[in-house]
């Protein structure tokens, strides 16, 4: 498929553990849509493993893959976020949230120790998961007058449009997602309704 006109994510959340020389290290994975959402499930997982040692997380957000973080929380740099964005990265996933909690069991890892256990809980964890494959979309602004209301539905019905917002009245204003591999075509039929306006947003 064209990489280009759909993304990967996840819709469910899933947990996995892994163990080595006696420490435990449990992994979440989630959907998250914006940082908002990601910082409610990690404060969610923080309140569930108050006495953890360590909450290490990665996060990978927004279409253009631009938004993401990384965070050790105290163990030696670059030895948990890094690994675990590397996890997201690999399996090319954006809006997702992976957060791995340790319970030191008393015998150092070492960095390389450490940079596996993040990984493997990481890698573990997203494997619970199914991905879903989700087309990219672009917004666009209709204003329409309310007689042309079923061509309108019609079009974005049979182009797998999603309606993000709608005001109707005697003239109607919609808000609705194209996508990216049907845009020709739903900008043609649009116009081909000469008394619809059309705007990208």
């Amino acid at each position: 498929m064209d990489n280009k006109t759909f993304y990967t994510t996840i819709e469910k959340s899933g947990t996995a553990e892994f163990r080595d020389r006696g420490s435990r290290f449990i992994g979440y994975a989630f959907p998250a849509a914006s940082v908002e959402q990601f910082k409610k499930e990690l404060e969610q997982i923080k309140k569930e493993h108050p006495k953890a040692t360590h909450h290490c997380f990665a996060y990978r957000i927004g279409l253009d893959g631009n938004s993401f973080r990384v965070n050790d929380d105290g163990e030696p740099s670059g030895s948990a976020g890094k690994p675990i964005l590397g996890q997201i990265d690999t399996k090319e996933l954006v809006n997702v949230g992976v957060v791995v909690v340790r319970y030191f069991g008393g015998t150092m890892l070492g960095v390389p120790g450490l940079i596996n256990a993040y990984k493997t809980t990481a890698s573990v964890v997203l494997q619970t998961i199914p991905f879903v494959q989700k087309t990219i979309e672009r917004s666009y602004q209709l204003q329409f007058d309310y007689t042309m209301i079923n061509e309108i539905m019609m079009i974005i019905k049979q182009c797998n449009c999603t309606l993000l917002q709608q005001e109707v009245q005697l003239f109607c204003l919609y808000k609705i997602g194209v996508p990216l591999n049907r845009e020709e075509e739903v900008l043609y039929r649009l116009k081909q309704l000469h008394t619809v306006e059309v705007k990208a947003c």
